[in-house]
């Protein structure tokens, strides 16, 4: 296994020879946050500070902060967001009745020990945002995933901001996923492989005796590690970090992931099955600072650039790499939040057009009346120990016939 270099991370974190994290003095909770204010009020906004932040150690530290910077990592002005949708949104929706399933089963993504009529009210908004979405942009596909997506965003923003910011996603960094079919999906599926025969080609050449695949990673890659995390937590540190990256940061970090497992299976049976069941569950005790730096670094040694001469994957172009370039340059002459409220007030805007965004949970409550609903815990991507290698075999090529196909088989 090739050692990675060593690098001192921005925002100070240095990951060692010895793989351990360690960070600077100096740059201390309250530099970080002080730094990410100061960004925030520069004109233009100090957007390459905010990805720093987002993307060093500790990420962007609060949800206070995320409701700042994440709207400025997507180039969204706070006070021009989306009206609300009206009930209309579900009238003769061809996916209304897959988001409802899937939004049914989400019970795990919410705060545990939520009332069940806030919860409920949050999944009823969480239909609202998905099926807004696609109303909007009826180019994109919905696909099982996304709302864990969806959830994330209303949880720490509320209702309009995250329609905003999964406008912008959807059709930049999760654009590839949105398509009809799942040959982009698989195309980004594919860089995992040779960013590990690159950094361990023993572990690399035991997987493809094993004959695994890639399909262990497609819920991470697809719901930003959402569905697959125990603790928000964590998943809110990722997010921090993907929004402030490149595309295909989350398949450099499942690459991170499994190389920092490569013991566990290098040691376990060269079987499809026994591999797959493996690697699908991701271990609660992950160091993911650890792991986010070492994906930095996979990302700066390999650049997709690097990895896509090799033939398997010349032959497709992706939207959301295509476009990632023009994307970041619209972030980088953006106002502060005070300038834009003037301008805001200087035209005239009404205040329940432009009103500014609330907590998650503030905006989300229900009013009166708000009805619970009966809500089945599912594991939707995960598949049981008890499959056999056969039934692997046919998810694995279910990935090529079409997502009406593979769905089936979850």
């Amino acid at each position: 296994m090739k050692r990675l270099k060593k690098k001192k991370l921005n925002g100070g974190v240095v990951v060692n020879e010895t793989g351990s994290v360690t960070r600077d003095p100096v740059c201390g909770r309250k530099q970080k946050l002080a730094e990410i204010q100061q960004a925030l009020i520069s004109d233009p906004v100090d957007i390459e500070t905010l990805r720093r932040a987002a993307g060093s150690r500790g990420g962007l530290l609060t949800d206070e902060l995320r409701r700042k910077v994440w709207p400025k990592l997507l180039n969204i002005n706070v006070y021009d967001l989306p009206y609300k949708p009206g009930r209309d949104v579900r009238e003769n929706h061809k996916d209304y009745n897959q988001v409802v399933l899937d939004v049914r089963r989400s019970m795990k993504r919410f705060p545990k020990g939520m009332p069940a009529t806030e919860r409920s009210a949050l999944q009823e908004q969480l239909i609202d945002i998905i099926l807004d979405i696609l109303k909007r942009n009826p180019q994109l596909h919905y696909y099982q995933g996304y709302h864990d997506v969806a959830v994330t965003l209303l949880l720490v923003a509320g209702k309009r901001m995250a329609i905003a910011m999964l406008d912008k996603l959807s059709n930049y960094h999760l654009r590839d996923f949105m398509d009809s079919t799942m040959d982009s999906t698989k195309h980004i599926l594919n860089y995992l492989m040779p960013i590990l025969e690159q950094v361990d080609l023993e572990l690399h050449d035991f997987m493809v005796r094993a004959e695994v695949g890639t399909i262990f990673a497609l819920s991470w890659l697809i719901t930003w590690y959402g569905h697959v995390l125990s603790e928000f937590k964590h998943t809110l540190r990722l997010y921090d970090f993907f929004l402030a990256s490149h595309p295909l940061m989350p398949i450099y970090l499942a690459a991170a992931i499994v190389l920092h497992r490569e013991k566990e299976v290098k040691q376990t049976e060269c079987d499809m099955a026994m591999v797959h069941h493996l690697l699908s569950r991701i271990p609660e005790d992950l160091p993911y600072e650890l792991l986010i730096g070492q994906a930095q670094d996979l990302f700066e040694q390999y650049p997709p650039s690097l990895l896509a001469k090799r033939a398997a994957l010349q032959s497709r172009k992706c939207l959301s790499i295509s476009t990632f370039q023009a994307f970041q340059r619209s972030t980088l002459h953006q106002r502060p939040d005070s300038v834009l409220q003037r301008l805001t007030k200087a035209q005239g805007s009404t205040t329940s057009r432009h009103a500014p965004p609330h907590s998650g949970l503030e905006a989300a409550l229900p009013g009166p009346g708000g009805k619970g609903n009966r809500l089945v815990k599912v594991a939707v991507w995960g598949l049981s120990a008890t499959l056999g290698a056969a039934v692997l075999a046919v998810a694995q090529t279910a990935m090529e016939w079409g997502p009406e196909v593979l769905l089936q088989l979850f």
